[in-house]
């Protein structure tokens, strides 16, 4: 009886000791070998998103050119456009040639192969639209 007793504590020992053993295996796969320019090897700085914002000087099927500033300097880009790419304006989508020069616009964009490509523009209300939508807001009605 002292055997049989003996023999079930041993197994159930065993059995605690493997499945302990089980549970701090990892269950992750080897890690595979990274390539230069691979999107998924970590790389976030080159995949960051970066913003822009200025008027436009040029825009056409495949590239918006936009004058602003960069740390406290006049800067000029030209960004890539591709079907991924979002243009809004008032809340609509619009496409590169609905974009015109002089358009204020903010640009939120990724570098890819060194080159700036768009993933959102968003062209701005013109600042004389809001100014004459205040002044009429903000003159009283007339009183007869």
């Amino acid at each position: 009886m002292k055997r049989l007793i003996a023999l079930a504590m041993g197994v159930a020992f065993i059995t605690g000791i493997a499945g302990f053993a089980a549970a701090q295996t990892s269950t992750t796969p080897p890690a595979t070998e990274k390539k230069a320019g691979d999107a998924k090897s970590g790389d976030m700085k080159k995949m960051a998103k970066k913003n822009a914002s200025g008027t436009v000087k040029s825009a056409s099927a495949d590239s918006i050119t936009v004058a602003g500033k960069d740390k406290g300097k006049d800067a000029e880009w030209t960004f890539g456009v591709d079907p991924k790419t979002t243009i809004k304006k008032a809340g609509k989508s619009i496409t590169p040639a609905d974009v015109k020069a002089g358009d204020s616009v903010s640009v939120q964009y990724m570098e890819h192969d060194g080159k700036p490509v768009a993933s959102n523009v968003t062209v701005k209300a013109p600042p004389a639209a809001k100014k004459a939508d205040d002044k009429a807001a903000a003159k009283p009605a007339e009183k007869k």
